[in-house]
């Protein structure tokens, strides 16, 4: 059997042999280890013996062994009495264990950033070392949130299977997915303008809640919008990794097979059922996917788009981005005169003075625009949008310099 081959079925099965052993045994944390037992012992027999008919069966019988082994050597160690549990003589298969598992890592016990951290290690399979790279926290940092989730989750008392809420927690998983997804895409801080590790994972795990959710319009929705940003991240940086604004980038390099499939999810997703915000985000990618240029963008579609995204999902960052659709569509002094009641809750953000100095920059007043950019670059952690920020203020110096001076 090719390496290569065993290692993704490997890693995509070890979700699922997860969901199916701590479903039927609970103890999440010596399932896990039971599970990480399997899938050594099949990396090892494997490409000598074969890959069984049914490998996923395979798995969860010898992890379901070695589980019993090892809550037996824990009875031991600590003098209790076992609990006992009922062991099937036979693997039964569920197709929505990785759901499960899923389910199970967006705990509402939880912190969205416990909840990232366990879905990662849990469903996604990155170490521990792995997932405190992308957050930029050392690995003992890591190890601590994860072991406190794990325990969150033991300790809630709530049997461990689809939940009776579970309106209310796909919403967290999809929530989860999808910051997950943006810390990918636009990395929050250090030198990397963006970690395709991370998206890539968040659009792996969202095909699987799709194939086992299809009719979802949210879940169907976030798919879209993944593949309709994500097909832009190529052109998002120049050859020093330096960052470049969509309107000026090589539009060439785009994805096209993810902005066709990303169109074709969303165009079936909205006649049917209630509209989402993710179903409107993935509207609003589409339009800008779908324009041969920069200057044939549709703005006052996106300014629609957005004001109906305002009236199911009011937040400030979706204001924001109204302001960007109004100042496009009508003028930038529109723009402008919007930015008010955003001060408060965005004073902080780089994003908010990002936005204020690029409509300024437009309307001509680059002396106030150069302090905005300036202020923004000082907030961002981000480094490639520092540089970017700052090379934005440089030039607004320079052109708003009057003639031989």
């Amino acid at each position: 059997m090719n390496d290569r081959f065993a290692e993704v079925l490997l890693r995509e099965l070890a979700p699922q042999v997860l969901g199916a052993v701590v479903r039927r045994y609970g103890h999440f944390d010596t399932a896990e280890d039971a599970v990480q037992e399997a899938l050594i012992a099949a990396a090892q027999q494997w490409p000598s013996e074969g890959v069984p008919d049914n490998p996923k069966a395979w798995l969860i019988t010898v992890a379901s062994r070695r589980l019993t082994d090892l809550l037996r050597a824990e009875q031991a160690r600590h003098r209790r009495e076992l609990d006992q549990r009922p062991v099937p003589t036979g693997p039964v298969v569920d197709f929505d264990d990785t759901l499960i598992l899923l389910f199970l890592c967006c705990h509402p016990a939880l912190s969205s950033a416990s909840q990232i951290a366990l879905t990662l290690r849990a469903v996604g399979g990155l170490t521990t070392a792995e997932i405190a790279r992308a957050f930029l926290v050392p690995e003992s940092t890591m190890t601590r949130r994860i072991t406190r989730a794990k325990q969150a989750v033991k300790d809630s008392g709530i049997p461990f299977g689809m939940p009776a809420d579970r309106g209310e927690r796909l919403g967290a998983v999809l929530h989860v997915l999808y910051l997950i997804f943006n810390e990918g895409y636009a990395t929050t801080a250090g030198p990397d303008l963006h970690r395709a590790e991370l998206s890539t994972e968040a659009i792996r795990l969202t095909r699987i809640v799709h194939r086992l959710l299809p009719e979802d319009p949210e879940v169907t929705g976030l798919l879209a919008l993944m593949l309709l940003v994500d097909a832009r991240r190529l052109a998002r940086t120049g050859p020093d990794g330096g960052m470049i604004p969509m309107d000026e980038q090589d539009r060439s390099l785009w994805n096209t097979g993810f902005i066709t499939e990303g169109v074709a999810l969303i165009s079936g997703a909205l006649p049917h059922g209630p509209i989402g915000p993710y179903q409107l985000q993935a509207a609003i990618a589409a339009v800008h996917d779908e324009a041969p240029t920069s200057a044939d963008t549709d703005w006052p579609q996106i300014k629609a788009l957005y004001e109906v995204l305002l009236r199911i999902n009011d937040n400030a960052v979706v204001r924001l981005n109204h302001v960007v659709a109004v100042a496009m569509a009508d003028s930038p002094q529109a723009g402008l005169d919007l930015l008010g009641p955003l001060e408060t809750t965005l004073a902080k953000d780089h994003r908010l003075h990002s936005v204020r100095a690029h409509l300024l920059e437009m309307s001509g007043n680059r002396e106030a625009a150069r302090v905005s950019y300036e202020h923004a670059a000082r907030l961002t952690m981000s480094l490639p949008q520092q540089r970017y920020l700052q090379a934005r203020a440089t030039r607004c110096a320079r052109d708003g310099r009057p003639a031989g001076g």
